[in-house]
């Protein structure tokens, strides 16, 4: 998973289990919500939304589950940027468990956002630059953890 941009480690908590014993769809979602914060903070998007009203907003998600999760357990989300176009990004994310196995993969489409106008804006050349990915005018992917 080298060529993912970030990396967070997720402890499984005991609440996150379900009736049938495995960890519920959903806490793996907060898992991915978690990921995907970690990563816009990374590329600056949270901090400029909180100076400037322009920020991030979560479009669309998608996520396929591959194997059951446990407690106890520890989970690592990969995130990396693999399509820019004009207002918008998508980041695919890897759900790991302890011993490397794939448990889900997800895919979030971010859009550029003014809060004040409410209505989305083209990503800045700037912004692009710290995405990377691939499509229209992106630059190398970010290789922070």
């Amino acid at each position: 998973m080298e060529d993912y941009a970030t990396k967070i480690d997720v402890r499984i908590d005991w609440i996150d289990i379900d009736s049938f014993g495995h960890i519920n769809n959903i806490a793996i979602m907060r898992y991915i919500q978690s990921a995907r914060v970690h990563y816009l903070e990374s590329i600056g998007l949270m901090q400029l939304q909180t100076e400037t009203k322009v920020g991030p907003i979560l479009a669309s998600l998608s996520c396929r589950f591959h194997r059951p999760l446990f407690y106890p357990g520890l989970v690592t989300v990969y995130s990396k940027v693999d399509l820019v176009k004009n207002t918008s990004f998508r980041i695919l994310h890897t759900v790991a468990d302890d011993k490397g196995a794939i448990a889900a993969e997800a895919q979030d489409i971010i859009v550029l956002f003014d809060f004040r106008k409410e209505s989305k804006l083209p990503l800045p050349g700037e912004l692009r630059a710290r995405i990377g990915g691939s499509g229209p005018a992106a630059a190398n992917s970010p290789q922070a953890s």
